[in-house]
């Protein structure tokens, strides 16, 4: 290990809790504060293309949320764990070989999402409910997208790694930097001002293109240059190093899978209501794919402190950590929920002044947002399952979200409920996945 290596490991290990989360989560809070400001403005744009563009980025917004949290804080989760275990017990060999694997295990994944998005992506989206217009704009949104499976997938988990390691500011830097590249670069491609021709919704995919192409080649050179934190060098694939990622990476992205099925069962219900109902509740719900990455700032820092402390044997720093991070997270995140609750039309009337459009997306936060903190500590103690590398109950978390929302939101679409009573479903969901979370990290901690 380098000297700085032994400093980030000696502050992981024994630097004081909050200091050390927040030193560890502000670099990638603050990207995640930009992107989520390009995520917001690239969705002010897309509503200057219409109703049918908002409903169609809606069909393909679930799924692409599904292939992020599947990168980072799924398959991305285990990365970090096995890295954070790995440096936290002094093994750097180990580390350097586990960055090797993730990058082997990017390239499958990705290439799967491209495969699969392909193929059945026009009946994936129509399934859900889209047609004529709003089904055009998700097939040209995601053939963009989904195309660009593989860089998505190799700069998220490198990046993981890294954090896995301490190095926080590296991928902050250059997340950072393509994040306020986007912000010029989204609307010139979309809107082609003066000779430049006009390409809508294919611009925001080509600008993802710009930005995950560079930010690879940038990721590559440092991990070559041997001067880091990790180094990237040929390995053989181990038995013991894939199940060292893989027995928290799978079932982390088994979590974040359901989910996302959550969300697309949603939406699909959502769906049977009309294009007007669906593009209010895109509007709303996108709120819910913001926070997560939000947490995801503070859930990194999580997993990198949790999985030291447990590489090191130390249990008792690691449950202080997690109880740490989870009473900042349901803090912040109810607070945002309240405001949304009590002036939801400050969010949903940047999108939209159609009456109908703005009143299926009030009544999401008037039925959700509420529990916002209690879906937040519950995801905090998520990540903390994951650096001490036990899934077992994050897991049943998700199925029970999955199960009982899915069930709900049929069979009231089947009654012939209303929107409102629809959302109910969620609201249901949110509350057992956050106490199972919380109840299943007191019983193993």
């Amino acid at each position: 290990m380098t000297m700085a290596s032994d400093a980030r490991r000696a502050a992981m290990l024994h630097g004081p809790v909050v200091r050390t989360l927040l030193a560890l989560a502000l670099p990638t809070l603050s990207v995640i504060a930009a992107q989520t400001f390009v995520a917001v403005l690239e969705a002010y744009w897309i509503s200057r293309l219409g109703t049918d563009a908002v409903a169609g980025v809606s069909l393909v917004l679930p799924l692409l949320v599904l292939m992020g949290t599947m990168s980072n804080g799924g398959i991305g989760g285990g990365v970090s764990s096995a890295v954070a275990r790995a440096v936290g017990g002094g093994r750097a060999v180990d580390a350097d070989a586990l960055l090797t694997h993730a990058v082997v295990i990017a390239t499958l994944f990705g290439g799967a999402f491209t495969a699969v998005m392909e193929v059945g992506g026009p009946s994936i989206y129509a399934a859900l409910g889209g047609s004529g217009a709003a089904l055009d704009t998700a097939l040209a949104y995601s053939r963009w997208v989904f195309g660009l499976a593989v860089p998505i997938w190799l700069v998220n988990l490198i990046g993981a790694a890294l954090r896995g390691a301490g190095e926080v500011r590296l991928p902050a830097r250059i997340s950072l930097g393509g994040a306020i590249m986007l912000i010029p670069v989204v609307p010139v491609l979309m809107f082609g001002p003066g000779p430049l021709p006009r390409l809508g919704i294919a611009g925001a995919g080509i600008a993802l293109a710009i930005y995950y192409g560079g930010a690879l080649i940038v990721l590559l050179r440092y991990l070559h240059s041997g001067s880091g934190v990790l180094t990237l060098r040929r390995h053989p694939i181990a038995p013991h190093h894939i199940r060292a990622i893989m027995g928290v990476g799978l079932i982390s992205a088994i979590g974040t899978v359901t989910a996302s099925l959550t969300t697309v069962v949603v939406t699909g219900a959502v769906g049977g209501y009309g294009a007007t109902a669906l593009a209010g509740f895109g509007i709303a719900s996108r709120v819910d794919s913001l926070l997560v990455p939000l947490l995801f700032g503070l859930g990194t820092a999580v997993v990198t402190m949790v999985g030291a402390a447990t590489g090191a044997g130390d249990s008792a720093r690691a449950r202080r950590v997690a109880w740490t991070a989870a009473a900042m997270a349901f803090g912040a995140t109810e607070v945002i929920g309240a405001v949304l609750y009590l002036w939801p039309v400050g969010w949903n009337g940047m999108f939209s002044d159609d009456p109908a459009v703005l009143a299926a997306a009030n009544g999401y936060f008037a039925a959700v947002a509420l529990l916002y903190g209690v879906i937040g500590m519950g995801l905090m103690l998520f990540f903390a399952c994951q650096g001490r590398g036990t899934m077992a109950w994050p897991f049943a978390a998700g199925i029970a979200r999955l199960t009982v929302t899915a069930a709900a939101a049929w069979w009231l679409a089947q009654a012939g409920a209303t929107l409102p009573q629809l959302y109910g479903a969620v609201a249901l969901g949110a509350v057992l996945f956050g106490a199972i979370n919380i109840y299943g990290f007191w019983r193993v901690s």
